[in-house]
C-alpha cells in the first residue's frame, strides 16, 4: 500500500528553513560563477547520449522517443553540456565557461541536485579549484581536499600490468603483492610534502604524472589537503587531474580534466544535497 504522504525513496523534499538553504547555497555560488565569468546554461532531462558518460549504465534511467530511439533521463550534466555548446550552440555563442544548477537522477528513483561548471578552454582544475575553495569559504566550510591523476592509475594498467579492477577497488592484496614494490610507496603517500621524497624511486611517466600533483597542490596553495596518486573516477572521461572535497567522507564536490568533442576542458560539480544535509547540522 502506497501512503498520500509517501514519496519514492531517493527522491528530495526541501521546505521552509531546507529549502531557504538550498537557494542561499545556489545564490552565493551563482554570484561567485558569475565573477569569475560564467553564463548559465539548463540543459534538457532527457539526452540521447548519457550512456558515454557512466562506466555503470546500470544507473541510467531509460526510456524512448516517439520513433523508440532509445534515451535516458539525465544522470551527468558535463558531456551534455560540452555536446550542446560545442554542436547546436556553437554559431550563437562563443562563451566558452558555463555553469548549471540542476538535478541529476539514477535508476530507480534517485534525484541529486548539483551545482555544476564547465571550462572550455583547455585544463584549467587550478583555476575551478579556486573558485569552489571561495565557494566553500562563503559558505563557512572547509572540507578536504584529495588530489588525484587519473593518469597514473591508467599508466600502470597499461605499461606495468596492474589489473584497473584492482586499482578501482583499491584492492590492497593484490596491489601489494605486485612484483612492482614501487607501488606500496604510492599507496602510502598521502601528503604533499611526501612527493619529493619518491623522486628516484617511481619509474619516470609515473613520477611526472604525480608532480603534476605537486603543482596544482602549489597553485591553490591550501592548507587541509591529502594526496591520493591511486584513486580511479568511476567516470569515463575523467583522464587527467582529478580532485574531491569531503567532510566525514562524504563527497561535497569533485571534479577534474577531461577531454570531450576534442576538446581538452575541466569542470567540476557541487553535491547540494550533501551540503544542506552538512549545513544543517552545524558542522
Amino acid at each position: 500500500m502506497i501512503y498520500q504522504h509517501e514519496i519514492p525513496k531517493g527522491a528530495r523534499l526541501y521546505f521552509g528553513a531546507s529549502a531557504r538553504l538550498k537557494r542561499t547555497i545556489e545564490q552565493h555560488a551563482s554570484e561567485i560563477l558569475y565573477r569569475h565569468g560564467f553564463e548559465e546554461i539548463v540543459t534538457p532531462y532527457f539526452s540521447y547520449h548519457q550512456h558515454r558518460v557512466l562506466e555503470d549504465e546500470t544507473a541510467l534511467i531509460r526510456l524512448g522517443d516517439e520513433k523508440n530511439r532509445k534515451l535516458t533521463i539525465r544522470a551527468y550534466s558535463t558531456i551534455d553540456v560540452v555536446r550542446l555548446i560545442t554542436n547546436r550552440l556553437g554559431r550563437s555563442t562563443e562563451h566558452k565557461r558555463w555553469f548549471y544548477i540542476q538535478p541529476v537522477f539514477r535508476f530507480p528513483t534517485q534525484e541529486f541536485y548539483q551545482i555544476g561548471a564547465e571550462v572550455l578552454e583547455g585544463k584549467r582544475s587550478g583555476e575551478n579549484l579556486k573558485i569552489l575553495i571561495e565557494i566553500f569559504s562563503r559558505l563557512g566550510i572547509a572540507p578536504i581536499l584529495q588530489l588525484s591523476n587519473i593518469k597514473i592509475p591508467r599508466i600502470m594498467a597499461q605499461r606495468y600490468g596492474i589489473a584497473i579492477e584492482s586499482l578501482k577497488e583499491l584492492d590492497l592484496d593484490r596491489l601489494t603483492g605486485s612484483e612492482h614494490a614501487w607501488i606500496g610507496r604510492l599507496l602510502e603517500l598521502q601528503r604533499v610534502e611526501e612527493i619529493d621524497e619518491l623522486s628516484g624511486v617511481l619509474p619516470q611517466d609515473i613520477e611526472a604524472e604525480l608532480l603534476k600533483i605537486k603543482e596544482l597542490a602549489a597553485y591553490i596553495n591550501y592548507d587541509n589537503i591529502i594526496v591520493a596518486p591511486l584513486f580511479y573516477a568511476n567516470m569515463r572521461y575523467y583522464e587527467d587531474l582529478f580532485f574531491r572535497f569531503f567532510i566525514d567522507n562524504v563527497t561535497l564536490a569533485m571534479g577534474g580534466d577531461y577531454e570531450a568533442q576534442e576538446i581538452a576542458a575541466s569542470g567540476f560539480a557541487v553535491y547540494t544535497d550533501e551540503l544542506i544535509a552538512l549545513m544543517e547540522k552545524g558542522e
